[in-house]
């Protein structure tokens, strides 16, 4: 799986998120800026991503996967 077809897949579930993919073969970092996200407890964020890759994840094109979520507004004020 590429990096492109994870963001395309994650972007076309979660409309109101910004995604950027590293990585390639089977391991991916996803860095992942959306406020709806924001609002859900951590356990609930990765939930929620791990729900829409584990299709993936089970027939092998994903490995492993690490995240981290922004708001909007810490995104745009990070240093």
């Amino acid at each position: 799986m590429q990096a492109n077809e994870v963001k395309q897949l994650i972007e076309s579930q979660l409309p109101d998120a910004e995604v950027a993919v590293e990585g390639e073969g089977c391991n991916f970092q996803l860095l992942l800026i959306s406020d709806e996200l924001a609002k859900l407890s951590p356990v609930k964020r990765q939930q929620q991503i791990y729900a829409l890759l584990n299709e993936h994840i089970a027939d092998g094109s994903i490995h492993a996967v690490t995240m981290k979520f922004f708001t909007r507004e810490a995104w745009a004020s990070r240093s």
